[in-house]
């Protein structure tokens, strides 16, 4: 059973984790003050060490912070989980700072202390690399060892219920990551709700994520579910966390800490039951430093951290990128077979791609459709594919109509102006076919196998 040392100067208290962790199938030690912890540490290292950050000696907490320095120091893997009163939630991210795995607050949520402590034991344990394959990463495409590595992590961290915070540039992939955690862990057979909070004002952030009953405020018509509550017993992504106001931001901490929210309109506590994942594109140390982010807000989603590689930092997944792109337009509207020639896939990989992954599949879906060729060139890609992020200025780039024009009179052409075959090609109905001949005045000469 693993060993979880109590360090604590309340009696009632050693006695109340005790017994609660002895029947979770722990195996409790105690201690009331510093020294005696220290002696016990050094003579029987514990698996886990679950301290309160203030003794009889102060009420500052500096000798709690003391205490775990010294702790860290003769272990510096045995996580520590840190007990404060929620009034001294600074001096629990003063805790994280010094190497804590988490904090809970006082009282205690048994079902949410029982939590940290099984994600602080799981997360101990020495684990062997995963293959990086198998439910979750159906979708993820390429062998670097940069995505390897990334992999490796979410196959890791994904059965625990550990928050995660997912960083990098726009476009690398974070939201699939982050389905990857949800299939991966023990709550995927629950909802996975994604939330883009980027640029939710506080009102529309209350209503949304708590939701309301019918009549709470003005246009308040009918009562809403808000997503926390969908996400029960699920996952909940918290997609351009950085972009949540401040004001914002302090509920969000009050339901990530205790797991309870208040629907607008009704007073009564509800629980829910969550994982959090969270991403931003934003560097989030910077911005707690600005005071643009909250610190304990920080630390409570930041708990484990993903950054995910730029598309420029895992170049040999650019060909394998391409043709997963390529097929999947291929299969999607029903278009002949498209190869690329090696000139064109090392035109790709010269390229930078500021936008990532999603420019480089505007790029490839872009490219095949205007191209209307079975073998896509260098030139393809220089004619038809210009990335859409940083667009020179002597270009003109194209619209979405004229290349949907472009594309319907190449399939023509391609067809001899057959017009079911053309139907049939671009995945749509003759009728929307003849709608959108009108509205583009594509003239058409009627091919007398039709008539």
């Amino acid at each position: 059973m693993p060993e979880i040392l109590i360090i604590d100067d309340d009696a009632a208290v050693r006695s109340s984790l005790t017994l609660l962790l002895k029947r979770a199938g722990y195996q409790p030690a105690t201690a009331k003050e510093p020294k005696a912890a220290i002696q016990m540490i050094r003579e029987n290292r514990p698996h886990l060490v679950l301290m309160d950050m203030n003794f009889s000696l102060t009420t500052t907490g500096e000798e709690g912070l003391l205490l775990l320095k010294q702790v860290k120091l003769l272990w510096p893997d045995l996580p520590v989980i840190l007990m404060t009163a929620w009034g001294s939630i600074t001096l629990a991210v003063k805790g994280m700072r010094a190497g804590a795995f988490d904090f809970v607050t006082k009282p205690w949520n048994n079902l949410i202390l029982l939590n940290t402590i099984k994600n602080a034991l799981d997360l101990s344990k020495t684990v062997s690399e995963e293959k990086p394959s198998g439910k979750g990463f159906e979708k993820i495409i390429g062998q670097s060892p940069a995505l390897r590595q990334v992999l490796a992590t979410v196959a890791r961290i994904a059965p625990t219920t550990a928050p995660v915070l997912i960083t990098g540039e726009s476009g690398t992939g974070k939201e699939l990551i982050a389905e990857a955690i949800h299939a991966r862990s023990e709550r995927s057979e629950g909802p996975f709700v994604k939330v883009n909070l980027g640029g939710m004002s506080q009102t529309l952030f209350e209503s949304e994520m708590f939701g309301h009953k019918k009549g709470a405020f003005t246009d308040a018509y009918a009562d809403r579910v808000g997503r926390f509550e969908m996400a029960h017993q699920g996952t909940i992504f918290l997609d351009e966390i950085g972009d949540l106001e401040l004001s914002s931001q302090v509920k969000l901490l009050r339901v990530l800490q205790d797991q309870t929210f208040e629907v607008l309109g009704d007073s009564r506590p509800r629980k829910v039951d969550i994982r959090v994942v969270s991403a931003t594109n934003r560097d989030l140390p910077e911005m707690v430093r600005e005071h643009t982010f909250r610190e304990d807000l920080f630390y409570r989603v930041n708990l484990i951290s993903i950054h995910l590689p730029a598309l420029r930092e895992r170049t040999e997944d650019i060909p394998l990128l391409a043709r997963y792109f390529a097929d999947r337009l291929v299969e999607t509207n029903a278009l002949p077979p498209v190869e690329f020639s090696s000139e064109a896939l090392s035109y790709l990989n010269g390229l930078p791609f500021p936008g990532n992954i999603r420019e480089l599949k505007n790029m490839v879906e872009r490219t095949l459709l205007m191209a209307g060729k079975r073998r896509i060139e260098a030139a393809d890609f220089e004619r038809y594919g210009l990335p859409f992020v940083g667009t020179s200025s002597n270009v003109n780039p194209v619209t979405l109509e004229e290349l949907e024009r472009q594309t319907i009179s190449r399939a023509l052409e391609r067809n001899d102006g057959n017009l079911s075959r053309t139907a049939r090609e671009l995945g749509i109905s003759r009728a929307a076919l003849y709608r959108r001949l009108d509205k583009y005045g594509i003239v058409y000469e009627i091919n007398r196998e039709e008539i």
